[in-house]
């Protein structure tokens, strides 16, 4: 249990140190943690409405964060090259980042070309059912995400390691309350960097 557990920090760590230097990265972190505590609550009051507060706005303000004010150029920080991060990045790296997006993208456009999802469900008849079907799919998207990821982890380094993935991805939205609710206020004292001691 103790390795099981020092695994998670350090992944939570390397995700920290190498992913989430902008202090701009953080605060949209924050939010999407908040979010994403709001989705888990609904995933026992309506999966569907759990699955558009997850992607629509956890995942993008999450993303954005990354994709628009992380530096990806050589890391000072960490004497790191953004190459190296990304090759050695456990979980999804910005090139499997793309791919998942490319598909959370194309499920609302598969859905409002084909309601009943090729014959894989009934098929909405109204604005509201189609948002219920977008949302659920996007769930299921994100479960299909995490769970194929870990057992990649197993064969690609160890069942530990991708349990211990599967854990800090599920945990991350306390843990980014928690480590970064100070960051609004960094970035409003003009800190635009985390000097991640």
């Amino acid at each position: 249990m103790s390795n099981f557990l020092n695994q998670v920090h350090i992944l939570q760590w390397d995700d920290h140190r190498y992913y989430h230097q902008s202090r701009i990265n953080q605060t949209l972190h924050l939010i999407s943690a908040l979010s994403f505590l709001v989705a888990y609550v609904f995933l026992f009051v309506d999966p569907a409405i759990s699955g558009l507060i997850g992607w629509g706005l956890g995942m993008v303000t999450r993303q954005s964060g990354h994709i628009f004010f992380e530096p990806r150029a050589f890391d000072e920080i960490n004497g790191v090259s953004d190459a190296h991060k990304e090759a050695i990045k456990v979980g999804f790296n910005m090139q499997r980042k793309a791919i998942l997006i490319g598909v959370w993208l194309s499920l609302p456009l598969t859905l409002w070309f084909s309601p009943s999802l090729f014959g894989w469900i009934e098929p909405a008849t109204n604005l509201t059912g189609f948002w219920h079907d977008t949302g659920i799919s996007w769930l299921a998207l994100a479960i299909a995400g995490i769970g194929f990821r870990t057992v990649h982890l197993f064969f690609l380094r160890n069942p530990l390691v991708g349990l211990a993935w599967a854990t800090k991805i599920l945990l991350d939205p306390i843990h980014n309350v928690a480590i970064y609710w100070r960051s609004p206020f960094a970035l409003l004292k003009g800190e635009m960097l985390d000097p991640i001691h």
